[in-house]
């Protein structure tokens, strides 16, 4: 990954972060919309495909529009949301 530098504006370097952000996260599809949580209903619970590892699923949250066939990028895969009652 590349430093800013000062010659760098400010977009420059907020491209940059997003493509570091990118490189170390893992891609996955989402598979199944499952519900709306949260205490305004604002988060969905979802169910994706990591794309890495063989076609494992796990349940995620995601702030904001969802739907199914969508690319995620999850910072990291070992934890899955507690599914909805």
């Amino acid at each position: 990954a590349r430093k800013p530098s000062a010659a760098m504006s400010k977009n420059d370097v907020k491209e940059m972060e997003v493509v570091d952000e990118k490189e170390t996260g893992t891609r996955a599809r989402v598979e199944e919309v499952l519900g709306r949580t949260g205490s305004r209903g604002g988060v969905t619970q979802v169910r994706v495909v990591i794309q890495d590892k063989k076609g494992r699923s796990i349940i995620r949250n995601v702030k904001g529009p969802v739907r199914v066939g969508d690319s995620l990028i999850l910072l990291e895969t070992e934890r899955e949301a507690r599914r909805l009652r």
